[in-house]
């Protein structure tokens, strides 16, 4: 006899083959109906046999229990939801708006109750207006008659994510079309070299003003936060026009940058130059000022002393005239009618005087020899009176302070 694939269960009743037919075949499909059945009603209590699942009322109430506790724990565990930094979450009820949370874990009830939508207010977005092509859709019309393209980009930030959902059903398209707008209007109020040259940052100021009060009015729930002009161009027709002008206009400010770099270069050192020129002027005054005090105190002492002794003060000053005019000569005056055959001339000495004077060719030493003209004038110079030879004496000393007055002056002035 084969064995059985029967064995005894635990209310002693035999093991059916768990739904698989005899000599390992294919599964039973209603013989593992039969047995999840009959351990669903072994579970709730059923007084049922191995033929089917009998439970009785007790048993389906507390499945039924299980079950629907089971359910509502996963619906209500559902509304866990997480708000990522820099964002906020508008939780509505029933489609209507409710709160809006913070960033972090949050909880609302599940659908359909409630539901939420996640908005970021920390991102700065950028939308693209208009082209820099003067083409027949993008051209716009400056206040003097003139075509031009004008390609804008905006950037703005979302500060009231409740107006941004609720207020407008496309808020993007309202803001693209309200800076369209804003730059139209603002191009027509600017000539033709103010938006192309020299009036972007007005031009900007202008079109970022006039969006945010727009965007204001329309209730979009944006601050605006910049308004970059990317680029603005003529018609092709008359580009090459406008492109010489471009060009003459960087040259001339090129030019205007080289001429205060080279002003900044030049005026320092022109004022230091005059202010040197100055101290030099002001040193020399001083000098000169003193200089005259000097010999002017020098020559009150001196008519002081002269009219107490005027020979004495004559003699003394012809001495010390004579003493400074052949310290700085190199002449050498040599008596011919003297006796002496031998006479020593310290040619050495002389010489070095010479170099040192720096007057008339260096290693040169003129000996004068009195002529027949001077010694006729001996004789004539010796009749003369004293008070002729005191006059002539005082006249050579004025005429010798001349000399080196003159001498002074030119050195000074060289």
């Amino acid at each position: 006899m084969p064995p059985s694939n029967d064995f005894p269960t635990g209310n002693g009743q035999p093991k059916q083959n768990d739904g698989k037919r005899p000599n390992d075949g294919p599964p039973d499909l209603d013989q593992m109906w039969r047995d999840f059945t009959g351990r669903i009603g072994r579970l709730f209590g059923s007084k049922g046999g191995p033929g089917g699942f009998k439970p009785d009322s007790r048993g389906t109430g507390i499945g039924i229990a299980i079950i629907t506790c089971v359910l509502l724990l996963i619906w209500v565990l559902s509304g866990y939801f997480v708000v990522p930094d820099g964002q906020v979450a508008v939780v509505t009820t029933f489609g209507k708006m409710d709160r809006t949370v913070t960033p972090g874990v949050n909880w609302h009830w599940p659908y359909p109750a409630q539901s939420f939508e996640l908005v970021n207010i920390s991102e700065t977005k950028t939308l693209d207006v208009g082209s820099r092509k003067a083409t027949p859709e993008g051209s716009m019309l400056t206040m003097d008659q003139d075509i031009v393209g004008v390609e804008l980009s905006v950037q703005y930030k979302i500060k009231d994510p409740i107006a941004w959902l609720y207020n407008n059903s496309e808020s993007e398209a309202t803001i693209r079309q309200s800076a369209e707008t804003a730059l139209r209007e603002t191009v027509g109020r600017n000539t033709m070299d103010v938006v192309l040259f020299g009036g972007r940052e007005k031009l900007t100021n202008d079109i970022t003003t006039e969006l945010q009060q727009m965007a204001d009015r329309y209730k979009l729930g944006v601050q605006i936060q910049g308004v970059t002009v990317q680029g603005a161009e003529p018609p092709e027709q008359v580009q090459d026009a406008f492109n010489d002008v471009i060009k003459a206009t960087e040259d001339a400010t090129r030019y205007l940058n080289e001429g205060k770099a080279y002003a900044a270069e030049a005026l320092p050192k022109a004022k230091s130059d005059a202010a040197r020129q100055t101290q030099d002027a002001e040193a020399y005054r001083t000098t000169v000022v003193e200089q005259a005090e000097g010999d002017t105190e020098r020559f009150k002492r001196v008519l002081a002393e002269y009219q107490k002794a005027p020979a004495v003060t004559r003699d003394r000053m012809y001495l010390e005239t004579m003493q400074q005019i052949f310290t700085n000569t190199t002449k050498v005056m040599v008596d011919s009618k003297n006796g002496n055959s031998l006479i020593y001339l310290p040619i050495d000495k002389l010489l070095a005087q010479s170099q040192n004077n720096g007057d008339g060719p260096k290693g040169t030493v003129t000996i004068t020899t009195p002529t027949p003209s001077t010694e006729a004038a001996q004789p004539q110079s010796q009749s003369q009176t004293p008070a002729q030879v005191d006059m002539n004496q005082a006249l050579d000393s004025q005429r010798v302070r001349d000399a080196r007055a003159r001498d002074t002056r030119d050195r000074e002035s060289r």
